[in-house]
C-alpha cells in the first residue's frame, strides 16, 4: 500500500515538473515577444510583466516537489555525512514528515482556498492594465503546494522506512 502511495505521489511530481517546463517555455516566448515588440516595433505590451511573474512562480512551485523527490536540491552535507545512515533518515522523516509537511499542508489550505474564491469571485488583478482573471494563477499555485506536500509525506515515510537513497542533487 505504501508503494502505491509513493509511485502515485512520484507521478503526480512528475507531472507538476512537465508542467513547471511548460510555463518555462511560455515564460521565454512571452519575454522575446516583449523585447522585439518593445524595442523593435516601439509597442510594448499590456500583458508581459504578468506573464512573467505568473510563470516564474507556477515554474517554482510545480517544479520543487520533483526536485524533493531526485533530492536535487542543495545543501552543506558536512555533519550529515558523518553520520550513521539510520540517524539521517530519523532526522529526514521527522522534519519532512513532522515538520515540513504539516506547515506545508496548512499552506496548501490557504492556497486552494484563495483558488476557490479566485474562481467563484471572477477576481481580476487589480495594479495591472491587462487585469487578468487571477484564478487559473491561483490554481496553478494551489496544486503545486499540495504536490509538495504530498511529496514531503512521501520522502519522511520513505526515510522512516529506510528507503531514501543518498543524496543524487548537488550538494554546496
Amino acid at each position: 500500500m505504501l508503494n502505491l502511495f509513493f509511485k502515485v505521489v512520484d507521478g503526480l511530481s512528475w507531472i507538476a515538473s512537465r508542467l513547471a517546463e511548460l510555463s518555462v517555455v511560455i515564460l521565454i516566448v512571452a519575454m522575446v515577444y516583449e523585447v522585439v515588440a518593445r524595442y523593435i516595433f516601439n509597442a510594448p505590451t499590456e500583458w508581459a510583466f504578468d506573464i512573467a511573474y505568473m510563470s516564474s512562480g507556477i515554474m517554482f512551485l510545480l517544479g520543487v516537489a520533483w526536485v524533493l523527490r531526485e533530492d536535487a536540491h542543495i545543501r552543506i552535507d558536512i555533519v550529515r555525512n558523518k553520520m550513521p545512515e539510520r540517524v539521517k533518515n530519523i532526522i529526514e522523516g521527522v522534519t519532512y514528515l513532522l515538520v515540513l509537511c504539516p506547515i506545508f499542508a496548512a499552506l496548501s489550505q490557504v492556497a486552494l482556498h484563495r483558488a476557490m474564491r479566485a474562481w467563484t469571485t471572477n477576481e481580476v488583478e487589480m495594479v495591472s492594465p491587462w487585469a487578468p482573471h487571477m484564478w487559473p494563477f491561483y490554481w496553478a499555485l494551489a496544486i503545486g503546494l499540495v504536490v509538495f506536500t504530498l511529496q514531503f509525506a512521501a520522502e519522511g515515510l520513505r526515510a522512516f522506512a529506510g528507503q531514501r537513497t543518498g543524496s543524487k542533487g548537488a550538494q554546496a
